[in-house]
């Protein structure tokens, strides 16, 4: 019979830690490739996004390219600053499409409907825009803590 004094209960107690802390990098890891594989989801629509720039698909197609390389973690850290950079808040995008440069880039008539829709989706508490790649950027920039 062992005995629950001394050494003994030092080395159940440490038993019991290190099984818990396994059991939480266990879950911490499936978290993070949750994680990452939602990412990853979402950094591929913003690839295949009709509304996103050049500079942005190519840190998009970098990072993909990066993951689960050692380059992954300067990767994300590149594609994040292009994130927070590319991305248009709503009152940017309002102004933009009611300028004169935003009547040249989607037509007259067009202009007048992204405007009004920036207003519509703004009075419905939108931060940024809604188009593809917006929305993929808005979801990526989510998850920043978890990815960096």
């Amino acid at each position: 019979m062992m005995s629950l004094t001394g050494d003994g209960i030092f080395i159940g107690i440490c038993v019991n830690i290190s099984i818990a802390l396994n059991i939480n990098k266990e879950r911490m890891n499936r978290m993070n490739q949750n994680v990452k594989d939602y990412v990853i989801e979402k950094v591929n629509e913003l690839v295949n996004a009709p509304t996103c720039s050049p500079e942005t698909k190519e840190a998009a197609k970098g990072w993909l390219a990066a993951v689960g390389t050692d380059k992954e973690a300067e990767e994300t850290k590149a594609l994040i600053a292009e994130l927070e950079e590319d991305i248009m808040p709503i009152d940017t995008l309002i102004a933009f499409a009611g300028s004169e440069a935003g009547a040249k880039v989607f037509g007259e008539e067009k202009a007048k409907e992204v405007a009004a829709h920036g207003e519509e989706i703004k009075a419905g508490g939108a931060k940024y825009c809604d188009c593809p790649a917006c929305a993929a950027v808005e979801a990526i920039l989510a998850k920043k803590n978890e990815i960096l």
